[in-house]
């Protein structure tokens, strides 16, 4: 590869980095060409793009990166597969749901929303991370919580609220 490739290579890599808040760093070597297209096709699914990647240009990438990565360049030794998603925890969960059938890829690193994540003990945290989308629904469920039983008891209190008026005006005759 010529250094005018590799710092081809290089940029697109440091743009993806850019676009994904959400970077996760794998190692999937031993996968068989079956079994990587199934991941594949389980991120192609999930929105997450996988990428397989040499060391050296990852680390150049993050370095030329506006991100802090922190402890996470440490991380890229052996064999080193980005998975970049828009959704904080959808590569976890390709992770974790690919990993019922064998035991890879296994969780180098992540950075999540300038949050860092350093070994394959964090998968389980990282699968119970809410998206921005899953926290917003959350909310708009609580406030309408309280708004649907002020409607509910005005509905059925009405109701009741009539009938005594209704025998009150009865007796008042």
């Amino acid at each position: 590869m010529t250094r005018e490739e590799k710092a081809k290579v290089i940029e697109d890599i440091t743009g993806h980095l850019a676009e994904s808040p959400s970077i996760y760093l794998a190692d999937i070597s031993g996968l068989n060409a079956g079994t990587t297209s199934d991941l594949r096709r389980a991120c192609f699914k999930a929105d997450v793009k996988l990428m397989v990647v040499k060391n050296t240009l990852l680390a150049k990438a993050m370095e030329s990166s506006d991100k802090e990565f922190g402890e996470l360049p440490t991380t890229l030794k052996g064999n080193t597969s980005i998975l970049l998603s828009q959704t904080g925890n959808a590569p976890a969960k390709v992770i974790k749901n690919f990993r019922k059938k064998i035991d890879k890829p296994i969780l180098k690193g992540a950075f999540v929303d300038e949050a860092i994540y350093v070994g394959d003990e964090y998968l389980d945290t990282l699968v119970n991370i809410k998206s921005k989308e899953e926290v917003i629904g959350d909310i708009v469920t609580l406030l309408q919580s309280p708004a649907k039983n002020v409607i509910s008891a005005l509905k059925s209190g009405g109701s009741k609220l009539s009938g005594i008026l209704e025998t009150l005006s009865e007796k008042s005759e």
